[in-house]
């Protein structure tokens, strides 16, 4: 039997502004299960993204539980929460979100560093090449094209073998082509770590290539 490795109960979030309280989300509940992939869809502002932060540990609901990996998150502090993310958690974003000024390889060893353990540049070159990088691996961001950057962006989240894997609309700066081929290997990686995937996306198509669909409208889940 699959485990739970993400529970959401009852979540909300509230924020205010010298106006008004914003919700933005209400009631939210959610179970993802051991290695299922699933993307989380909806238009611009329906709530997609601050469900991500919740789920992951990166922002504290109004009201409500999320549990990753069996660990209570609303009850743990930053640092307890991030302790959770450095362990088992990986994240590929929008805006690549590397680092300037270290080569494709330093930025895919940096996990290693932030987990406090021996940078493993065997691995990484290993990730690179299984991303076809293997040329760029001194390349510096600059030096390298979108899609380039964010399939570093990729083997920099599978160094550290996460259970789980939050990719936050992966594709969303890069065009369609190299876009395609960013997918491929984001599910190919993903099958071949066996990670729980949780996607971000307003791509239809890319969201059916999950194993199930949530719908966030105005902040309300509908579950597939």
């Amino acid at each position: 039997m699959q485990t739970s490795v993400i529970k959401a109960d009852s979540l909300s979030k509230v924020v205010s502004t010298k106006q008004e309280q914003l919700t933005i989300l209400e009631g939210v509940n959610l179970e993802i299960k051991s290695g299922e992939s699933v993307a989380i869809v909806g238009t611009s502002g329906a709530g997609k993204s601050t469900l991500m932060t919740l789920l992951a540990g990166l922002d504290t609901p109004t009201q409500g539980e999320v549990h990753l990996l069996g660990k209570p998150l609303h009850t743990l502090d930053d640092e307890a929460r991030a302790a959770i993310r450095s362990e088992s958690v990986g994240f590929v974003f929008q805006s690549f979100l590397l680092i300037p000024s270290l080569s494709a390889l330093d930025n895919v060893t940096l996990p290693c560093l932030l987990k406090g353990e021996p940078e493993n540049k065997a691995r990484a070159i290993e990730l690179l090449t299984s991303v076809g990088l293997e040329k760029r691996i001194d390349h510096s961001p600059s030096q390298l094209s979108g899609g380039e950057q964010q399939r570093v962006a990729l083997a920099r989240a599978f160094m550290i073998e996460p259970q789980i894997l939050f990719a936050d609309e992966p594709t969303g700066n890069l065009d369609e082509q190299t876009a395609s081929t960013v997918i491929e290997l984001l599910f190919e990686l993903n099958k071949k770590h066996g990670t729980t995937l949780v996607l971000v996306t307003h791509d239809q198509k890319l969201a059916q290539r999950c194993d199930r669909i949530f719908t966030m409208k105005a902040g309300m889940l509908e579950g597939a």
